[in-house]
């Protein structure tokens, strides 16, 4: 038997964690030697408390605010972002919010250090424009070197990114998650949990990333059902963030499969939350891997509580936290899946997978959560 050969990367991150953390953010920002920094929000965050509170935290710092941020991010909304930073001068980015506050200030730095011709190299070089993230959700991206980004013509979503994409500090305040609505925690958790499910069997992992995996899938687990009936638990919303946590850190050292590779083409098409997809597509994608990986399928199951029935737990959880377990109840259509399994071949998640995808895999795979 070959030895496994891997390569694991550690990013500069530094990760503040506990209740009332998000007044650091200012903090954080002089010792990063942030002097105008692009708040990166949504119109509804910018106005809520949290909104409030990191424009106090910033003070001075503060010298833009893009809150026109929107789900599965618009490639328009990331050039408009892009013009301002480059307007106003920024020298560093605050993102408030989920995922798509995080990939949208991602991007911003991607695209300003393809502007000045000074892409990363490798993961030791600076970011053009350091970014510290605020997440609010359990989405992971805040953790990760990648953004995704749609095009409204085509409704196609992609990614991009490298390695100065990674923030460079992540608040996490559990205090933020508590005015979320129990509809996003719930997708959100489900796709925190699809993370470390799709490291536990990359193609690509290492013994750091998937041991990150399944200790983040065992607390999401436990931690997300409390967390949705009960957002007041402070208990259950510190736990259910350190799951997210454990799933965000899991997925900068592994690559996605067929199911982040679907969803990711099912919410550029339909515009369906990603939380919500990753939730229906889940216990379809792990029966569809268990014959090429039966032993981290396994593991996953040992991980969750569920080593004979991982993919009947998961669906049993989707149904528990109140969430649809059908996309025709999605409003996802016939032919959403056809237009879907002919591009799933070409996605690079999907190339990924550990077992090979055909258009008709995908097609039956679409079929079985339909």
């Amino acid at each position: 038997m070959t030895p496994a050969a891997w390569t694991h990367t550690s990013y500069a991150q530094q990760l503040i964690f506990g209740a009332g953390a998000v007044r650091r953010v200012g903090e954080v920002a002089r010792v990063l030697g942030l002097r105008r920094v692009l708040l990166v929000t949504t119109a509804g965050r910018l106005q809520a408390e949290e909104g409030v509170t990191v424009v106090a935290a910033l003070g001075p710092a503060l010298g833009s605010t893009f809150a026109e941020v929107v789900s599965h991010v618009p490639a328009p909304t990331v050039q408009a972002a892009l013009r301002q930073a480059r307007r106003d001068g920024v020298d560093g980015i605050v993102s408030l919010g989920g995922g798509s506050c995080a990939d949208t200030a991602k991007a911003v730095n991607f695209f300003t250090e393809q502007e000045a011709g000074t892409p990363a190299a490798s993961w030791v070089d600076r970011p053009a424009l350091p970014h510290i993230a605020v997440p609010t959700t359990y989405s992971g991206a805040e953790l990760t070197p990648f953004f995704g980004m749609t095009d409204p013509r085509t409704r196609r979503k992609t990614g991009a990114g490298g390695p100065t994409c990674a923030p460079v500090a992540v608040i996490y305040d559990p205090e933020l998650t508590a005015g979320t609505p129990p509809k996003v925690r719930a997708q959100t958790g489900m796709n925190a949990l699809a993370h470390c499910v799709e490291i536990a069997w990359s193609t690509a992992t290492t013994p750091e990333a998937e041991a990150i995996a399944l200790a983040g899938a065992r607390r999401i687990v436990e931690a997300l059902p409390s967390v949705v009936a009960d957002p007041t638990d402070p208990a259950a919303r510190a736990a259910m963030l350190e799951g997210a946590v454990l799933a965000g850190r899991c997925l900068q050292n592994g690559l996605m499969g067929v199911h982040h590779g679907l969803c990711q083409l099912l919410g550029g098409r339909t515009g369906i939350p990603h939380g919500l997809a990753n939730a229906v597509l889940l216990p379809h994608a792990v029966r569809f891997n268990t014959a090429a990986v039966p032993d981290a399928v396994r593991r996953v199951g040992l991980a969750i509580g569920a080593p004979d029935d991982p993919a009947g737990a998961i669906e049993a959880l989707v149904g528990r936290l109140g969430l649809p377990t059908r996309l025709s109840a999605c409003g996802v259509t016939e032919d959403d899946l056809h237009a879907v399994a002919a591009a799933a071949p070409d996605n690079g998640n999907v190339r990924a997978n550990p077992r090979p995808v055909t258009e008709a895999d995908a097609r039956a795979l679409l079929d079985a959560a339909y």
